[in-house]
């Protein structure tokens, strides 16, 4: 991500931009939340699909959020690869995990893991390829998971609320870092707001992540043929 397209002012301090540095704090704690609810869910020698999913999710979540204080607060010379990298990692591993749920079989880790790598020259390249892979990144992940929504009315709810809330924090981000609502010195940024409400929707997405429709002859009653049911929901 270029910092030139994010209204806040970048100063002297260690914290370049003190609000976007300290909201990325907010993925952490979204990924440790994910973290903490998985373990209560599996246990160390029986861990369902779904809590493997969910602790490599949680990991990358909180990942996105250690990229983002390195980018927003010290901004080393290798920033941007702590930035772009674990969020583009989070985008590829939602599409993957809808993909899975979708096609009913689980994707081999292979399928967001090397695209993932493939990053890195990417980013290399500049600001502005980044921005434009990871936008179809996200435009990849987010149609999968409405026809997902759309598909999965078990997994429906939790994840219309958590595309609803990032879309949200994306309208915000946008409005007040590229239009005249921009106050570069405010300590209440547009793009503080979007870290918040995103690492919200990450952390609410992670209750459908692992979710897989059973086969139908393991999930359906005889007596109730038209019943779906779903395992992790």
């Amino acid at each position: 991500m270029d910092l030139n397209a994010v209204c806040e002012k970048y100063g002297d301090a260690f914290l370049g931009q003190p609000a976007n540095a300290v909201t990325s704090g907010a993925f952490v704690l979204a990924g440790v939340g994910i973290l903490v609810a998985g373990r209560r869910i599996g246990t160390p020698r029986n861990v369902p699909v779904r809590d493997r999913h969910t602790l490599v999710f949680g990991l990358l979540v909180s990942g996105i959020g250690v990229g983002s204080f390195i980018q927003h607060g010290p901004n080393p010379d290798w920033q941007a690869y702590a930035h772009d990298l674990p969020l583009a990692a989070v985008l590829l591993f939602v599409a993957a995990d809808a993909m899975s749920d979708l096609s009913e079989r689980d994707l081999s880790p292979a399928w967001w893991l090397i695209p993932t790598t493939a990053m890195v020259p990417v980013v290399a390249a500049g600001a502005t390829a980044s921005t434009i892979v990871q936008s179809a990144m996200a435009a990849t992940a987010i149609g999968l998971n409405l026809v997902r929504a759309r598909l999965r009315p078990m997994s429906r709810r939790t994840l219309i609320a958590a595309l609803a809330t990032v879309a949200t924090g994306a309208l915000i981000g946008t409005l007040t870092d590229r239009t005249p609502l921009c106050q570069a010195d405010s300590l209440i940024q547009g793009h503080a707001v979007w870290h918040v409400l995103a690492a919200a929707a990450l952390w609410r997405l992670a209750s459908a992540i692992g979710a897989r429709r059973l086969p139908t002859s393991r999930a359906v009653p005889k007596a109730t043929p038209s019943r779906v049911l779903f395992h992790g929901t």
